[in-house]
């Protein structure tokens, strides 16, 4: 899981668990972290963890109920099924709901055969 750049101290939230997550790629990033990701953090936090699938809605309003608590160097990472899996989300529309929340793509990573990886952050140079 280090290939996600997770490390022992971070504070993850977890948002959209549901049953059909990978629960052994959760498991990996909470030994990966050393704690338990979790969901209603009292203070900012390192990463948030978002599963999402087609219908769970706009993926513009995920993103940005994601970045409430993250830190200002945080990112997100972006879980959805891949190809051929139910709730799979168009790569496109990733794209564009990155867009309208002021994020920005950086790197996809394979990290389970049934989900799909999306690293998104902050543009450089933060707010104004």
């Amino acid at each position: 899981m280090t290939a996600l750049g997770f490390e022992p101290g971070q504070v993850v939230q977890e948002l959209g668990w549901d049953e059909d997550v990978d629960e052994t790629l959760r498991d990996s990033i909470m030994e990966a972290i050393d704690a338990d990701m979790i969901e209603d953090p009292l203070e900012a936090v390192d990463s948030v963890v978002l599963w999402w699938r087609e219908d769970d809605g706009d993926v513009a309003d995920g993103l940005v109920d994601a970045l409430r608590d993250l830190s200002q160097e945080g990112h997100i990472w972006l879980f959805t099924p891949k190809i051929g899996h139910d709730g799979h989300v168009d790569p496109t529309d990733i794209a564009e709901a990155t867009l309208a929340a002021g994020l920005v793509l950086a790197n996809p990573a394979t990290v389970s055969s049934q989900w799909q990886a999306q690293r998104i952050v902050r543009p450089k140079g933060g707010r104004r």
